[in-house]
């Protein structure tokens, strides 16, 4: 019942985000998604990532048979758009047959499958859409922040950052030393955080084929709501980022073009208006989020899977930074959310006790606060940033330390067994 209402709930959103989309004459997320079961889509890459997701509730032979499959569409598809002279360079020309094929397992869970069977290869193709599902509304969303909200509040967090160190200023230079080469590698991992959550999701789902259910709480349940939440805060503090509102980026609509040569004067900040265009999704770095997210997952795979989790926060952290798209008061803020976010899921998954409560009622505290004073004392921040930096990280420390405190009352401890001393043998 909880994911047919779920579902229900889901498609309900869908549907209101596709009559928003096309207020605004757009296509909504349920339109792209439907075109792209034949025209080229926009990220191949995501829709084999999400058949990846789809498959843990199959079999080895099952799994080969969906890959197999989902790459000879891919080639048919391909050769008839070559033979036809359609337009390859528009979206990526793969990708098609993985959305098949996790559509045909759906009318195979319907009409081939029953009983626990049937529910489990639904909830793999619910899984796998979902992720699909949370990229189009993402995309959807962001056009709707910019046709709503006409001013922006950057040059308030610009000030504010002024405690912090200008830190997107700074690893924006570094970034521009680095070349082309550094630029690229950045944005490869940038651009594709949601294939690195599917690797460890797919770690920590390794054992439902086996087992034939899905475990209590995984990366995917803290990736949406982080999706679900994060959104919503883009409309009450509506942010375009440094490359735009102090960038070359912005054209006419910057301030002036000082990113990241010049660091921003301490002034009275106010709103500013900005394009229809660029959307305002900097308030909290979701991108941050998302990353902590999935450094918290990896902490408990193998060392090869805790090291790829932290290089990608790191990454993604310098990439955020290096390339404009945040300042540093939105990082901070995405540590802090995602944190409150994950003690949430983990007390609602294990029952709420005192020591999860207060760890949700402090990161709550603490990330409210942090909003506060980014709107309302900016100037002060900039003005005495030996008192309100160190402040800042104590702030975003004491959630980190919360959490991590109270994760390890709740994690077992391996208890161990004594090895039985040898006996001497009798003569």
């Amino acid at each position: 019942m909880l994911w047919v209402a779920a579902g229900v709930v889901t498609l309900g959103f869908l549907v209101a985000l596709e009559i928003a989309a096309r207020h605004y004459g757009l296509a909504g997320p349920v339109t792209n998604q439907v075109r792209e079961v034949i025209f080229p889509p926009k990220s191949g890459f995501l829709l084999y990532a999400s058949m990846a997701l789809m498959m843990v509730v199959l079999t080895w032979r099952q799994r080969i048979i969906a890959m197999c499959t989902a790459i000879g569409i891919d080639a048919v598809l391909l050769l008839v758009r070559w033979t036809a002279g359609a337009d390859l360079t528009e979206g990526h020309p793969f990708g098609n047959g993985a959305l098949w094929v996790l559509l045909g397992c759906a009318v195979i869970a319907v009409t081939r499958r029953t009983g626990p069977e049937r529910a489990l290869l639904l909830k793999g193709v619910g899984l796998g859409l979902l992720l699909v599902a949370g990229r189009k509304t993402g995309d959807t969303w962001l056009v709707i922040t910019s046709k709503t909200r006409p001013t922006v509040l950057d040059q308030y967090v610009a000030t504010a950052d002024h405690a912090l160190g200008d830190p997107s200023w700074l690893v924006g230079r570094l970034v521009r030393a680095t070349g082309p080469v550094g630029a690229h590698a950045l944005d490869y991992v940038y651009a594709q955080l949601a294939v690195a959550a599917v690797v460890v999701t797919m770690y920590q789902l390794r054992n439902v084929a086996a087992e034939r259910r899905f475990p209590r709480h995984h990366l995917v349940r803290t990736f949406l709501v982080i999706g679900l939440l994060g959104p919503a805060i883009y409309m009450v503090f509506p942010v375009v980022g440094p490359v735009f509102a102090y960038g070359a980026d912005g054209g006419h609509w910057a301030v002036a073009d000082l990113w990241p040569d010049t660091a921003t004067p301490i002034t009275g900040p106010h709103d500013m208006p900005f394009d229809g265009i660029t959307p305002r999704n900097c308030m909290p770095s979701l991108h941050t989020a998302w990353a902590t997210a999935i450094f918290l997952h990896s902490r408990k795979g193998p060392r090869v899977l805790r090291f790829a989790g932290t290089f990608w926060l790191i990454a993604t952290l310098t990439a955020t930074l290096g390339f404009g798209y945040h300042y540093g008061a939105d990082l901070v803020a995405g540590v802090v959310f995602t944190l409150t976010i994950e003690a949430a899921l983990r007390s609602l998954e294990r029952g709420w006790d005192r020591a999860g409560t207060r760890l949700v009622v402090h990161g709550t505290t603490v990330f409210a606060a942090l909003l506060f004073s980014y709107r309302w004392l900016p100037v002060e921040m900039a003005r005495y940033p030996w008192v309100f930096g160190p402040l800042l990280i104590l702030a975003m420390a004491s959630v980190i330390h919360g959490y991590v405190r109270t994760t390890r009352l709740w994690d077992p401890v391996p208890v161990q067994v004594p090895k039985p001393e040898p006996q001497p043998e009798p003569a």
